[in-house]
């Protein structure tokens, strides 16, 4: 689960901007001055869903995290972006129970989960995690990979009746159901890994790069599908996506980490404009 930390970060046509470490130089150097929990209660209109406050957490005795903070209300979307290894996925294990966490804590509601455990979270908190990696069961069938979805619900008729559900909504998936989902194309795979956190009916999704791997056509068919589940459906959602430009023109907030800490953070349009963010993380 570690982050790797010895790549370069690269413009839209792949190639090489500056290295991680040069750009987590320039970040520290452009960081916001007296980044405080009432100016992030703002830009979550003051009604934080999901809250995190001085978290330190990490892998083993290694802290990540350092006295971590966030917020993002209900129906909102939140977009981390930064170099490899400044923590922004451990900020989604963190959330989900991944992670040892050395202090801090994590609300949602109000209501303090950050000792729960995964399962926990998903059943009683409404937290679902889509993972970065293909997470698919190749040699299941489209439907039984929804029904594994629902492993925690009290019946299995449970997890086929919302299985129905999901197919009425996602026809694409309706086709296919029948067949293994080792045949499914890449953006097909993704459309069924959200499916699938969807069977449980979460209110907060944790989304680690959705556009990984895809080809530009279903980048925008999976972004299409999150800014559904966000408006058409109430969703709160808090992603990692290494296409910064996508992330932050999807999400209402972005936050710019560096080293375990957000070194900015504001409206995603916003940062789209930020000359500093577009020449480190923007390619321009």
């Amino acid at each position: 689960m570690m982050e790797e930390g010895d790549r370069k970060d690269a413009a839209p046509g792949g190639e090489p901007i500056i290295s991680v470490e040069q750009v987590v130089v320039e970040t520290e150097k452009i960081a916001q001055k007296g980044l405080t929990n009432d100016y992030l209660a703002g830009l979550a209109r003051n009604e934080p869903y999901v809250s995190i406050e001085n978290l330190r957490a990490g892998y083993g005795k290694m802290e990540v995290l350092h006295d971590f903070n966030l917020q993002v209300a209900k129906n909102q979307s939140l977009c981390l972006i930064g170099p490899n290894g400044a923590g922004k996925s451990t900020i989604l294990h963190s959330i989900f129970g991944f992670t040892n966490i050395f202090s801090g804590s994590i609300k949602i509601d109000g209501e303090d989960i950050t000792r729960l455990t995964p399962n926990e979270k998903l059943k009683k908190s409404g937290i679902a995690y889509i993972l970065q990696d293909q997470s698919v069961f190749p040699g299941m069938t489209v439907e039984e990979n929804l029904w594994m979805g629902g492993y925690l619900m009290d019946s299995p008729q449970e997890a086929k009746e919302k299985a129905e559900q999901i197919f009425e909504k996602y026809p694409r998936l309706a086709e296919r159901r029948n067949q293994k989902a080792r045949v499914l194309s890449g953006g097909e795979r993704r459309l069924l890994e959200i499916s699938r956190a969807l069977v449980m009916e979460p209110e907060v999704l944790l989304v680690d790069e959705p556009s990984i791997g895809l080809e530009p056509r279903f980048i925008d068919m999976v972004f299409e599908i999150l800014d559904d589940l966000q408006h058409g459906e109430g969703k709160t959602i808090i992603m990692v996506e290494q296409n910064a430009k996508k992330g932050l023109e999807f999400a209402d907030i972005g936050y710019v980490l560096v080293s375990g800490e957000t070194a900015i953070a504001g409206p995603g349009d916003e940062l789209l404009e930020n000359p500093d963010v577009g020449r480190l993380f923007l390619g321009g």
